[in-house]
């Protein structure tokens, strides 16, 4: 048990003097680029979905 709480101690420890944290401003620009990119992801994801879609909803009426 003392293992444990000595783990618990010391991760508090370095969490608080040790870790560099980023500032707020730093903190959003972080943020917007990672909604950007996500959003990007998403966007181009979506365009091949409906790109695929489309060229076998083709491809298998063909076969009508």
């Amino acid at each position: 048990m003392s293992k444990l709480t000595n783990y618990f101690r010391e991760t508090s420890e370095e969490m608080r003097y040790k870790v560099t944290w980023p500032s707020l401003e730093e903190l959003q620009k972080s943020a917007g680029l990672v909604l950007l990119g996500s959003l990007l992801f998403a966007a181009v994801v979506g365009i091949m979905d409906v790109a695929f879609s489309k060229s076998l909803e083709a491809f298998y009426t063909s076969f009508r």
